[in-house]
């Protein structure tokens, strides 16, 4: 009997994305559940009732939640493409960087975008330190996992597709050819990936959502990351 494999996400967002790509990556026969997180479903509140987020991973009607766990957990889980290393020091430094993505590089780039003033210029401060030191882990790689792409290149695909969206609504530019060129140049070889492109919303229609939500975040002086 074959595998129920389904994954409860929006195409818009970064986090789903992971696990989108995982899937792909691994060759995974698999439902895409769209969210609207607005009106969530009776089943994202069934199979993730502690955060109530998105992605959620079911597979033999078991859950598993948080995008960056739903991405090991397909590793582990399914065979076929090695997102993870094998090596074990590899596999910890894979998952340091991983976790210094989101706990330093996007949260100090989005408050970048949605503050003004001195407290723009201080998240700007951190977030180009932060660039300054992910990019300085690619030298002498096309990838963050060498020569295709794998967990830590999951993890960063925020900064890949939505980074360049978000500054330009923002109206600023913090990720650019000149300062990241190596960044920049992955940035373009991770969205050409088969898998990647498959699992990526139009970027229209993001410049579009990220235009009603500054809207909304200057309105209530509330730039939270979600």
């Amino acid at each position: 009997m074959a595998e129920t494999v389904k994954l409860l996400g929006t195409k818009g967002s970064p986090y789903s994305h992971r696990a989108e790509v995982a899937l792909r990556l691994k060759e995974v026969n698999f439902e895409f559940l769209h969210e609207d997180l607005a009106h969530k479903s009776d089943m994202l509140l069934r199979y993730n009732p502690i955060h109530k987020k998105i992605p959620v991973l079911v597979h033999e009607e078991k859950s598993i939640v948080e995008s960056l766990i739903v991405v090991e957990y397909v590793h582990e889980a399914f065979n076929g493409y090695a997102i993870l290393p094998s090596d074990p020091y590899e596999r910890a430094m894979a998952r340091f960087w991983a976790s210094y993505i989101d706990e330093k590089v996007i949260p100090a780039f989005w408050m970048s975008c949605w503050t003004d003033g001195e407290m723009q210029k201080g998240f700007t401060g951190q977030a180009k330190e932060a660039l300054t030191i992910l990019e300085s882990q690619l030298k002498g790689k096309k990838f963050f996992g060498g020569d295709s792409i794998g967990f830590v290149d999951l993890a960063a695909g925020m900064v890949a597709f939505w980074f360049g969206i978000l500054q330009e609504v923002a109206g600023i530019s913090l990720l650019n050819e000149e300062d990241y060129p190596v960044l920049c140049r992955w940035a373009d070889d991770y969205c050409c990936v088969e898998a990647v492109k498959e699992s990526l919303l139009d970027r229209k229609l993001l410049v579009a959502h990220f235009a009603s939500k500054k809207e909304k975040i200057f309105a209530t002086k509330a730039p939270v990351y979600d």
